[in-house]
C-alpha cells in the first residue's frame, strides 16, 4: 500500500525516484544530480512548489546530498521545506559496482520499509482527505483543450505561463504538477480563465 502524499518529493536521482514510486503516491521530482545548479526552469519549479504546497527533499545522506539540500533551501527560502535525513547505512546498491564515496547506502538502495520507517519518523503520513480529492486527469486535459487536438500545445503553454511553471514541462510532467497544486475544481477554473 502506498503512502498517499499531498506534498512532492524532491530526490536526486532518477533511481531515487523509482524505489521511492514504490512507497509514496506523490509527484517525486529529480534534480538529476548537480544539474540542478544549471536548470532555472526546474529550481523555480520547486520554488513555486514550495510556496504553494511545500515541498519534502529527500536527498541521499552523503555530501553531494547535502549541498543538493543547500541549494534547495536557497532557491525555495520562502516557501515550506520538510527535510528527511535517510539513515546512514553502509553498503552498496544492487546496480553499481562500488559502493559511493563515503560508502552509504543512497535514498535507491534502501528497503522500502526502511524507507516509510523514515517517513514517518519525520511526520510524513498518510495525507488527510487525499483518497477524496479526484484527480485530474488526461480526459480531462482532452476536454479543456490541452491535449489531443490542434492547439493543445499552444493552449499547454498559454496555461504554464499563467501558472508560471516551466515552459518544458510535457503534458504528462504538467499533469502530474497540477495535481499536486491544485484540486480538480481549482484547476478547470485557473484552465478555463487562462484559455479565454
Amino acid at each position: 500500500m502506498l503512502i498517499k502524499l499531498n506534498m512532492p518529493i524532491i530526490v536526486e536521482g532518477k533511481y531515487d525516484k523509482i524505489t521511492l514510486e514504490n512507497v509514496v503516491d506523490t509527484l517525486i521530482i529529480s534534480t538529476d544530480g548537480f544539474r540542478i545548479f544549471k536548470n532555472k526552469e526546474m529550481c523555480d519549479l520547486i520554488r513555486t512548489l514550495a510556496k504553494t504546497k511545500g515541498v519534502i527533499v529527500m536527498t541521499d545522506s552523503d555530501g553531494a546530498g547535502q549541498v543538493i539540500r543547500n541549494h534547495i533551501k536557497n532557491i525555495a527560502a520562502d516557501g515550506k521545506i520538510i527535510n528527511v535525513y535517510v539513515p546512514q547505512l553502509r553498503g552498496k546498491e544492487k546496480r553499481k559496482a562500488a559502493p559511493s564515496k563515503e560508502g552509504f547506502l543512497g535514498v535507491e538502495g534502501l528497503s522500502k520499509a526502511v524507507l516509510q520507517e523514515t517517513l514517518s519518523k519525520f511526520g510524513i503520513t498518510e495525507a488527510v482527505g487525499a483518497e477524496n480529492n479526484r484527480k485530474i486527469t488526461k480526459a480531462d486535459f482532452y476536454t479543456l483543450g490541452l491535449s489531443g487536438g490542434e492547439n493543445s500545445y499552444d493552449n499547454r503553454q498559454r496555461l504554464i505561463s499563467a501558472l508560471n511553471l516551466p515552459k518544458n514541462l510535457s503534458a504528462t510532467a504538467l499533469l502530474d504538477v497540477v495535481n499536486t497544486l491544485y484540486t480538480l475544481d481549482e484547476f478547470v477554473a485557473i484552465a478555463e480563465k487562462a484559455l479565454n
